[in-house]
């Protein structure tokens, strides 16, 4: 009998949560080609339903309008709705191509399986680019509108995995914009050897370019920043391997701007040193669900910008992979995930670690209820449409408010005649929370890193 379905330990249960349908999905009576002509649809799982995402290749496979649909595909699972919807597309003659990565680390049978069982279907079949791995999440589906040919777009933070949906924290837009859409369509055809890398109109790739333009952005903010205008980064990550963007990191803090790096696992950046890191906060937030979502912001003077990628910070994903980064350009958009997502994951102080300047992490001192923040928790009440437990309201500002303060932890002296260590030897945030008395971990020079979560190895892909 599976651990979970043991009686008597009800309380040790999180609370039974249903993924939500989106309330205009509900209000436009399912039709998702006209409500994504309407305005572009931010989804977020597993708090909004992949069923979505489902409906809207089933619908794409069923319709007589569709000529062609394209996707990426990582991670899939053994019994998929979206392979199955592909499989019916090519049956209704519809030209359908699907991009599968043989070298997704544990997936590799399953994708193999797939590769066989498309092709004998009539899909078209490709497995990218020789040396690199593709890690971006796309799916374009091209339809005969009653005024014109439209391409319609769906951007994922996460795999096309009805089960890992449900368990990991994912954000993906939908769209019929007309250079994302052609940017798209670009992508495809590098992948499927008809062009060279072409110029990208909105969308930033690699490996042609993509650590390059986080540096870029990174510099502007520094740039603000000396010139006095509004300058913030945050960003919410998987990982921070990459120096040259960590070295443009410290670099905008010495200058004065305010960093906060939501790194669910491992980051080689120690925050808080004096005069070098001093205006960088790393947090890692460990809860229910693995977070997996990935959103970059810049307030940029004043002119906020803000990216969905299906990249972390790290060289593999920045040389060896192919990736893709969107920006989210609707206001209301990028204001829900300034305030829903990234603001309310700097103001958790329920679940998040925070990574000290001596290499270890520390759990954030537990308040009392009413002021305790958890962010997944209070998604969860937004996606039902409850009242929020909360007294705290969500920030409703582009610069979201901080956090209560972490355990005091002090950053140990430099030995004499040496600089502080800067790039920890991979620090990782810890598994789960200590036994009780013992709120931080072992210092970084006294034992190794913590390992990552139980989960890390397979989700940080």
């Amino acid at each position: 009998m599976p651990l979970t379905q043991l009686k008597g330990y009800a309380a040790l249960h999180d609370e039974a949560f249903i993924p939500q349908i989106h309330p205009r999905i509900v209000a436009h009576k399912g039709d998702l080609f006209s409500l994504i002509r309407q305005s572009d649809l931010l989804l977020h799982h597993p708090y909004q339903s992949f069923q979505t995402v489902v409906d809207f290749l089933n619908a794409a496979s069923d319709d007589p309008d569709v000529l062609a649909i394209k996707i990426t595909l990582y991670r899939t699972g053994r019994d998929s709705p979206i392979m199955e919807a592909l499989e019916r597309a090519a049956e209704h003659d519809k030209q359908v191509t699907a991009l599968i990565e043989l070298k997704a680390r544990f997936e590799e049978e399953a994708n193999i399986v797939w590769a066989r069982r498309l092709e004998r279907a009539g899909v078209h079949v490709v497995y990218g680019l020789v040396g690199l791995k593709t890690h971006a999440k796309i799916a374009v589906v091209v339809r005969r509108d009653p005024d014109r040919l439209r391409r319609y777009v769906h951007f994922s933070t996460g795999n096309y995995n009805p089960v890992t949906a449900r368990t990991y924290t994912d954000l993906a837009l939908m769209t019929c914009d007309e250079k994302l859409g052609d940017d798209a369509a670009a992508l495809f055809n590098l992948l499927t050897g008809y062009s060279q890398v072409p110029r990208w109109n909105k969308a930033i790739v690699s490996p042609s370019g993509m650590r390059e333009k986080w540096i870029e952005l990174i510099e502007r903010e520094t740039a603000h920043q000396k010139a006095g205008r509004e300058a913030r980064i945050i960003a919410k990550l998987n990982a921070l391997v990459d120096g040259e963007v960590m070295s443009a990191l410290v670099k905008a803090s010495q200058a004065g701007v305010p960093i906060d790096l939501l790194v669910r696992g491992i980051c080689c950046l120690r925050p808080g040193l004096p005069g070098i890191t001093e205006n960088i906060r790393v947090r890692s937030i460990v809860g229910r669900y693995l977070e997996h979502s990935r959103v970059v912001y810049f307030a940029n003077g004043g002119q906020s910008e803000l990216f969905l990628t299906s990249a972390d910070w790290m060289p593999r994903n920045f040389v060896r992979r192919v990736e893709i980064a969107i920006p989210v350009e609707r206001p209301e958009l990028r204001q829900r995930l300034v305030n829903e997502v990234l603001g309310l994951s700097i103001m958790d102080n329920a679940k998040a670690w925070e990574l000290h300047a001596d290499g270890t992490y520390a759990r954030l001192a537990l308040p009392d209820e009413p002021d305790r923040v958890s962010v997944q928790r209070t998604l969860q009440d937004l996606a039902l449409g409850v009242s929020r437990r909360l007294n705290l309201p969500p920030p409703m500002c582009g610069t979201p408010p901080a956090a209560p303060p972490a355990e005091p932890a002090p950053a140990p002296a430099p030995k004499p005649g040496r600089e502080p260590e800067l790039f920890a030897p991979g620090a990782a945030p810890p598994a789960a929370v200590p036994t009780p008395g013992t709120s931080r971990l072992s210092k970084a020079t006294e034992s190794p890193a913590a390992p990552p979560p139980p989960n890390e190895t397979k989700a940080a892909s």
